[in-house]
């Protein structure tokens, strides 16, 4: 089956985000250097165009936290975001633990006196910090716990992310019936995949380091860390049968260049090919058998480590 398979390293500054794309045909996958993704909405329009179905990860929050949706009157994230098309009010990020509420989730604008977790849990009517994440947020047996969607501040957080993308991209997308749909709250990714429409699904870097089996020796924003993994990640291409462009194998063997978006172009490639494991069946397409998952806070493509403090469950 002929497909396009891409991933969007997210930023909310839009030169640094970047795309890498893999087609697959008779042959296998192949793989094309990163690129700029530009204005998303083109991006997808232009992948659309070319006819296959397309898979595309997105490396941000696609879902709520169920404490905070237990609230929500939608009856899941899909008609959540669409309601969300226009509603500067919910993506202004809120300055004070004041102001913060249902329709208000986001903080906070810049570090002040009580900035704390715990204190934004409190404000948005949660039992406790930790329900400020989602489950697949919570940290696993193999990593710490990802940024909650709704915090906006240092280093590690994924809100600005999720403010960006929804605001400007998918809750207008989606309100004027965008031939998107979002993987897990639509069906299994297999199911999804038709042409004419893109598969959205939600893809970390990070995770995808893992889930391929490789490991960073340093920091990914230094290009010799990168030009390290970069014996390691030929090798993975050669396992998955993705063939790069001169192009790309250019890219990977300079360690993804020299300039500040190297780190960005690794990330791509990895969420990309997380994505292309899990299209051939060699990472599961696997989602916990659990109502609100499913319905609202949504799953990290690939991810099959279960979160710590939550009772297993069939999966």
């Amino acid at each position: 089956m002929e497909m396009i398979a891409a991933h969007a390293d997210w930023s909310v500054a839009p030169g640094k985000r970047w795309a890498a794309v893999a087609r697959r045909g008779a042959q296998g996958w192949r793989l094309e250097a990163p690129r700029p993704v530009g204005d998303p909405a083109g991006f997808a329009a232009a992948l659309l165009a070319e006819g296959p179905a397309v898979a595309l990860g997105l490396d941000l929050p696609l879902g709520l936290p169920r404490a905070y949706a237990a609230q929500r009157p939608e009856a899941g994230f899909l008609p959540f975001l669409r309601a969300r098309a226009g509603d500067a009010r919910f993506f202004a990020v809120n300055e004070t633990l004041a102001t913060i509420g249902l329709d208000a989730p986001f903080y906070p604008r810049r570090g002040v006196k009580g900035m704390t977790r715990a204190s934004h849990a409190t404000a948005l009517g949660l039992p406790g910090p930790d329900d400020l994440h989602r489950w697949c947020d919570r940290a696993t047996a193999s990593r710490p716990a990802g940024a909650p969607p709704f915090w906006t501040l240092g280093a590690n957080q994924s809100g600005k992310a999720a403010i960006s993308a929804w605001r400007d991209w998918l809750a207008p997308a989606l309100a004027a019936g965008a031939p998107l749909c979002l993987w897990p709250f639509e069906g299994g990714l297999h199911a999804l995949l038709r042409p004419g429409r893109i598969a959205l699904a939600e893809v970390y870097p990070a995770e995808a380091l893992r889930q391929l089996g490789l490991r960073l020796a340093g920091s990914k924003r230094d290009q010799v860390a990168r030009l390290a993994l970069a014996g390691p990640l030929l090798a993975v291409l050669d396992r998955l049968r993705v063939t790069p462009s001169p192009a790309a194998l250019t890219v990977i063997r300079d360690g993804f260049g020299a300039d500040a978006a190297g780190e960005d172009r690794l990330d791509c490639t990895l969420g990309l090919l997380a994505m292309v494991a899990v299209l051939d069946g060699l990472q599961p397409d696997a989602v916990p058998e659990d109502d609100m998952v499913r319905r609202w806070e949504g799953w990290v493509l690939g991810q099959a480590d279960w979160p710590k403090g939550i009772p297993p469950l069939s999966r």
